[in-house]
Order: structure tokens, then sequence, then C-alpha cells
């Protein structure tokens, strides 16, 4: 992180600074851990500016950024999970006079507005209440403005703290959430859907750092199916910033499944087949958990008993962060998130592709097992899993072309 000299603003002969102040929300339940949270959101902050000047200052409470480019740095903090909001402050000496000044130039051209101050350091001989009414009264007999406390069309926030009083008025809500990584790491099964990009996006919220697996069967499925898979990877990275695709070569064994197995058990078989690759690669990789898409009862596959029986073939914890979302709740996270139009565009999974006019919803482990007896499935995950591609370099307009 470069180290740079910053702008300073000079009103009525008094120095403030402007700066981004990051309020942590959810990280300030922590107690004792709380350092290994704030250090987290510090070195994945750094990582999204790595390529803008900037200076980062944090304590247990609050994180401040100064940097020359202000706008660009709160365009990219919007995406970083573990911030409750960001305001662009103005950091002045905690003076009344300066603070009396400082407040009047901020709430000048608006018609009425409210005073909310917090008094972090307890030194200040005024009390909040009281310095409200102070600083409401400069305001009031320097300009036109009028208070209205229940419905401002500006909120003037002063916050005074050790280091300095804070001031400012727009607070920009974050995404909120754990840091990513915090939680250690997790594999997404990245299908071309809807719903596994919104499942990736809600476990990077609680702090798991994910890479994601996409089973492909060509020459059954398309380049267009995996670049489109690949591009919303890029999208989600967004939120990560380090996240990896594996691209499992899936054609044999699939087309052993539609080989030797009945057509209402296909999916079964399929999926429980992409679950062993999947845990087997995590395990190596030292991943501790494994990340879908399903939402109970969306499909065949996603019955209560289909999961049951498709989830037989591993111990390791299975998260399901969509499970009971509805699908409309999902397409406007989806949309929300920019993964739906990529999520919509026609071109289909292996699990699409292979799909029977009647799977079966309540299915039998015992028949899956004497299915699955019925061909070498165990030599050919190894081979699978000698064979899976590794793509890092996530850049989403590299893909545009393709799709």
């Amino acid at each position: 992180m470069t180290l740079i000299s910053f702008k300073c603003y000079t009103l009525y002969g008094d120095f403030m600074e402007k700066l981004i102040m990051i309020k942590y929300g959810e990280l300030t339940t922590k107690k004792a851990n709380r350092k290994v949270f704030i250090n987290t959101l510090t070195k994945n902050i750094e990582n999204i500016l790595k390529d803008i000047d900037n200076k980062i200052i944090k304590d247990r409470v609050r994180m401040y950024i100064y940097s020359n480019n202000i706008d660009e740095v709160t365009k990219r903090l919007k995406k970083v999970f573990g911030l409750h909001s960001i305001v662009i402050a103005y950091k002045v000496d905690t003076n009344i006079s300066e603070i009396q000044n400082i407040s009047l130039e901020q709430v000048k051209n608006y018609k009425t507005f409210k005073v909310e101050t917090k008094r972090a350091d307890k030194n200040f001989p005024i009390h909040s209440m009281d310095f409200n009414r102070q600083i409401g009264g400069y305001i009031l007999k320097n300009s036109d403005l009028k208070v209205d406390v229940h419905n401002p069309e500006v909120l003037l926030n002063i916050e005074i703290r050790c280091e300095g009083t804070f001031i400012y008025t727009n607070e920009i809500k974050g995404i909120g959430g754990y840091p990513v990584g915090i939680q250690g790491k997790g594999l997404l099964m990245l299908s071309g859907g809807i719903d596994s990009p919104v499942a990736g996006y809600l476990a990077l919220k609680r702090g798991v750092d994910i890479e994601c697996m996409y089973f492909e069967s060509p020459p059954h499925t398309s380049i267009e199916a995996k670049n489109k898979v690949i591009k919303l990877a890029s999208i989600i990275n967004e939120y990560s910033g380090h996240i990896k695709v594996h691209v499992v070569p899936f054609t044999k064994i699939q087309e052993e499944i539609y080989k030797n197995v009945p057509d209402s058990y296909i999916i079964t078989i399929m999926r429980r087949m992409m679950y062993r690759i999947a845990v087997n690669y995590a395990l190596k990789n030292k991943m501790k958990v494994i990340i879908n898409g399903e939402s109970i009862g969306q499909v065949a596959s996603q019955t209560l008993t289909s999961m049951s029986v498709i989830n037989n073939v591993t111990n390791m914890p299975i998260i399901r962060p969509v499970a009971c979302m509805d699908k409309l709740e999902i397409i406007d996270l989806a949309k929300k998130i920019n993964t739906y139009d990529t999520s919509i565009l026609p071109y289909e999974d292996c699990c699409t592709i292979f799909l029977p006019k009647h799977p079966v919803i309540n299915p039998d482990l015992d028949k899956c097992l004497l299915y699955e007896s019925y061909f070498d499935y165990e030599k050919l995950i190894d081979d699978t899993l000698e064979n899976i591609e590794i793509i890092t370099n996530l850049k989403e307009e590299e893909f545009d072309d393709y799709l």
C-alpha cells in the first residue's frame, strides 16, 4: 500500500480533512476476536484498493480511509462484505467554533435539517443533546434553514471522538455480513442457473471464501455454457477478488450413468457422483464445506428425500444458502447482484441435457447403491480428478464476446 500526501481543506482558517469513515456493524458484536475480524476486513479492503493510492487507519469501532480518489474508493467499498455503512466525512479539530462553521457549510444548501451528535469522547464537556441544540441554534441564526426533527431534508451527524470530530450528512448502507475469508474456504457447485451464483454470494456474505466447481460434458454441453459459468464466477468475484473455477470433465461418468442407470434415477445418481467429486477435491484442497444452490422442493433432486439420499455419499457439511427461499426471492437477489441476465442465457448445463421426463422424487438409497454397482465409478472419479482444469483469470468482459 502506497503512503501518499492527501488533500486537506481549509475553511475560515481552520484545518479540515475529507475522508471515508467505515462503520463495522455486525463485527462490533465480537469480543476477544474482534481484532481478527477487523484485520481480515482491512486485508480485503487493501486488496480491492491495491491500484489506488490510499492510507487506512483502523481501531476497534471505526476505520478511516484517506485517498485522492474518494468516489472510486466508495464505489468499490459497496461490494466489500463486513461493512455496515460507508460515510464520506470531514475530520476537524474538536473546536466548537470550527465545528459550527463546518456544520453550517454542510447544510447551507438545504431547507430543513436535524442535528445528531455522538459524544464518544466523554472528555468533551458538552453532552450530546445540549450540543445538538448549540449547533442547531448556530445554524438557525446564520441561515434561513428550519429544524425538522421528524422528516428533515438533511441529517447532520457529528461524531466527537478522541482522534477528532467527524461531520457528515450522507451515510451509504454497506452490504453487511462478515469479511470474506474469516470462516475459511468452501467449494461452490456452480451451474449456469439462477440459484447457485446467489448461493455463492450469500456464502461470501457470511465470511466463507469460495472457489467454484463446474461440471462440463462436451460435446453434450457447449463452450458457451462453460463461458457463461465463468462469467457468473467473474461477477461474484467482484465481492471476493480471488475466486478460481475448477472445471470437471464429466462426460465419461455421465455417459456411463446414462447407459447403466434407469431413466428415473439418472439425476439422483448424477448428483451423488458430483458430490463425491466435489468432496474429494475439497478435502485435498483444505476446503471445509460444499456450497450449492439447492432450494427445497424446487426440482425432483431437491425434495427432502432426494437431498437425504444424495447427501448420503459424504459426511462433509453441505451448505444450501437458498434452501428456504422461494424462486422469486432468489430472482430478486440475482438481479440485485447482477447475475440474473447471465444466468438466463439459453445454454444448457449437464443436468439439463440429460434430464429425464419423469425423475424420481423419492429415491430409494438401496436402489441407488445397486445401480452404482453396475459400473466402476470409483476409477472414473479418480480419472476425472486428475484432469480438472483450473481457471484463475476471471475478467468478466473477456467472456462477453462468447455469449
